[in-house]
């Protein structure tokens, strides 16, 4: 919608600013009785159109669930904040990635700028609930994929993927290595 807006300004010779615009929400996250730690939570600005999404923070909750999140965009239009967690709680240990969970936020705690001058309290939301159109974000897939964003989650798990991998193929090469040689000790048994 925005390219197309933007496309008929030009055409008809408009001038329309681009507007700052920011969102913060908070809240804490249960898992049951106890506290969902280390949850990964994100703030979104969605677009409709062809206008991509825009990323404005993300994060994990602390050791006692809680999380705040602020950014901004500029944006011509309002901007849609949405705020989603990617959780394993009360989940089934053979469905793959994670629960996915959305909420839309109220359009009156967006604030003019970059930073945001008021704060959305989401409260205290616990995990196990099964909420309307949740959705499974499989983690494994994206990061297999590699490409532009493939770290965008958590740059240090990628990391210590890597060096899974290169562990990985070094332990196969030492037993293709080991093979090998197995495989010319018993010629040379055969040939005495």
């Amino acid at each position: 919608m925005n390219k197309i807006f933007i496309l008929l300004v030009a055409l008809f010779g408009l001038t329309v600013a681009m507007r700052d615009q920011s969102i913060a929400v908070k809240g804490r996250l249960l898992c049951g009785n106890g506290p969902a730690a280390n949850v990964r939570v994100k703030l979104w600005e969605e677009d409709t159109g062809p206008d991509p999404d825009d990323l404005l923070d993300q994060g994990y909750t602390d050791a006692n669930g809680n999380f705040q999140l602020q950014g901004g965009t500029a944006e011509l239009t309002p901007i849609d904040p949405v705020f989603k967690v990617y959780h394993k709680c009360d989940d089934s240990k053979l469905k793959p990635g994670a629960r996915k969970v959305k909420f839309a936020l109220p359009k009156s705690y967006i604030t003019s700028g970059k930073v945001a001058k008021k704060t959305f309290d989401i409260g205290v939301l616990n995990l196990e609930t099964v909420f309307a159109k949740e959705e499974r974000e499989l983690l494994v897939s994206r990061r297999r994929r590699g490409g532009f964003n493939a770290d965008y989650m958590d740059p240090d798990a990628s990391q210590e993927d890597k060096k899974e991998e290169k562990k990985v193929v070094k332990i196969e090469k030492e037993e293709e290595s080991a093979e090998s040689n197995e495989s010319e000790d018993s010629k040379k048994t055969v040939e005495v």
